[in-house]
């Protein structure tokens, strides 16, 4: 025989070994790796469906939507990892060196991602503590808007004006919040030249109040001297507008009572501790006005 044809017939030897052997474990072991991935798709459908159900029922228990999703994922999750370890059973793997493995390999990760992993630290916390909810209005630092998604690593608001703020959760933790639920809180001033007709005046910057709508007629407003100045004394108003329509609503309640003022005659005070008369304010004067 030729050195090259026995080359080759050492070559197709080889292949029908190979063959034969992988004929041999589809023998021996097909149906049992067919069955185990069949089980493992079918567990994760099961998985997927479970955790639904679980997070719909807590809503339907009235518990708070972020809880509620975050609930039906750790429900998700478990399901995953017993499907996980019963599927490497089912091949005969030990999965003792895999968790060895899964262990050192989170060290490293912890490390390498510890900022990210900050914020899912403190995402949970805030899940779990709820200091708000979806549709609150929070104020932190210098970021405000109603509450739109709490996610384990962000929390995000809309602005009055519809833009999206993102604040990783890590910045919110520890910081001051501050929560109004569905309304924001307007505190403004008005100087007011002399010390007459007082209780005048309050009324007639309640009844100015009373007449916008958006105005949170539950928390009653205040008016009140606030504070006292050189020429007249400071008159301070607090109310209560829906976080949707806060500079909106505002504005519109400063141009009421500036109408009103005018119409009861009742002069402001100027930065200079001169008396205006509020009929001849013009547009620049009204921006010295502190309301």
């Amino acid at each position: 025989m030729e050195p090259v044809e026995a080359e080759v017939q050492q070559s197709l030897e080889m292949v029908q070994a190979l063959i034969d052997a992988l004929l041999e474990f589809a023998v021996a072991y097909g149906f049992q790796i067919v069955g185990a991935l069949v089980f493992l798709l079918i567990g994760l459908k099961v998985a997927t469906v479970v955790g639904k159900y679980v997070t719909n029922l807590a809503i339907r228990k009235n518990v708070d939507q972020t809880l509620a999703g975050f609930i039906g994922m750790v429900v998700k999750l478990l399901l995953v990892g017993m499907l996980v370890i019963i599927t490497l059973g089912n091949f005969g793997i030990s999965i003792g060196p895999l968790i060895a493995l899964a262990g050192a390999s989170a060290f490293g990760l912890t490390i390498a991602l510890q900022g990210p992993l900050s914020n899912f630290g403190a995402g949970l916390g805030i899940i779990l503590t709820r200091p708000f909810l979806v549709g609150n209005t929070i104020t932190v630092g210098n970021a405000s808007g109603v509450v739109e998604k709490i996610a384990l690593g962000v929390t995000v608001l809309v602005g009055e004006d519809d833009e999206r703020i993102t604040i990783p959760n890590k910045e919110i933790v520890g910081r001051v919040i501050i929560n109004s639920q569905d309304q924001r809180v307007v505190q403004t001033r008005v100087a007011i030249a002399g010390i007459e007709n007082t209780e005048t005046t309050v009324t007639t910057v309640r009844k100015a109040l009373d007449s916008i709508e958006d105005i949170n007629v539950a928390a009653k407003p205040q008016v009140g001297v606030h504070d006292f100045t050189y020429g007249g004394y400071v008159l301070g108003i607090r109310f209560w507008v829906p976080s949707a329509r806060y500079f909106q609503t505002r504005y519109m309640v400063n141009r009421a009572i500036l109408d009103a003022l005018n119409s009861a005659n009742v002069p402001l005070l100027h930065a200079s501790g001169l008396s205006l008369d509020v009929a001849s304010l013009s547009a620049d004067d009204e921006e010295l006005i502190d309301i």
